[in-house]
């Protein structure tokens, strides 16, 4: 599965898992362009540590002239765009409560984040990609699409029109030997994991993990094969797929 060379936009990468997305792509020889609100810069120096060519740009995936600024920017720095790692979403700040206490602001800047993000970030790259013949994107859903998690119905949501979003889009963009895939991991023990789960997180850890069939953790290195497989040529007729990295908690 080699990616040496390919151009790939990780968002979301100033800490957790886009940072071990990019570090560990980093490793493999990739070029990088990595985005978030936060400063990015602790990311960009762990991959140039390791010899990786890398770019560090301030995106708001809610907004569409920072997404195509952010496209456009790694076109002029790389000549083209191969992989688009849609993980940028909002969880550790969100309020964990009942359905019908969540605050509609924070309903509504779940979606502009989680859903409308990932649809920016895809109308920026997709017009280079089917100028170059073709490319890879990865939508990060969540297990909680598929199984259903309480008390945090704003996030549950959203990951589930990730799913949606990865079908409608792979079909329309195949044409162009673009692929859409999703990657739905199971919780990962992350700083947006304790921010979001506070005190509870621990229990709710061991929860999670006894529901598992492998009984082990998630841990974010886990993940990279799974993304790993689709940025590549080996997943060439790999699309619309939602591809679970739970332990074996749901079995599609």
């Amino acid at each position: 599965m080699d990616i040496s060379e390919k151009v790939i936009i990780i968002t979301g990468a100033a800490r957790g898992l886009g940072q071990t997305y990019a570090r560990r792509f980093a490793e493999l020889g990739a070029h990088l362009v990595i985005c978030d609100t936060r400063s990015c810069e602790e990311t960009a120096s762990i991959c140039r540590d390791l010899d990786a060519e890398i770019v560090a740009i301030d995106t708001d995936v809610t907004d569409a002239d920072s997404t195509k600024a952010m496209a456009d920017h790694a076109v002029e720095q790389f000549g083209g765009i191969d992989v688009l790692v849609n993980n940028a979403a909002l969880f550790g700040s969100l309020g964990f409560a009942p359905f019908d206490k969540l605050d509609e602001q924070e309903w509504d800047a779940t979606m502009n984040v989680n859903v409308k993000g990932i649809w920016n970030c895809c109308r920026a790259v997709v017009p280079h990609m089917r100028h170059t013949g073709g490319g890879s994107i990865v939508n990060i859903s969540s297990l909680a699409a598929i199984y259903g998690m309480p008390n945090g119905l704003h996030y549950t949501t959203s990951k589930a029109a990730v799913i949606g979003l990865t079908r409608g889009l792979a079909r329309e963009v195949g044409r162009f030997n673009i692929r859409v895939n999703a990657v739905a991991p199971n919780v990962v023990d992350t700083e947006a994991a304790g921010e979001f789960f506070g005190d509870k997180k621990e229990k709710l850890m061991e929860a999670t993990t006894a529901q598992m069939a492998l009984r082990k953790p998630v841990e974010p290195d886990d993940l990279f094969g799974t993304i790993l497989y689709l940025a590549s040529d080996q997943s060439s007729r790999t699309t619309g797929q939602t591809i679970m990295v739970d332990g074996g908690t749901v079995f599609l």
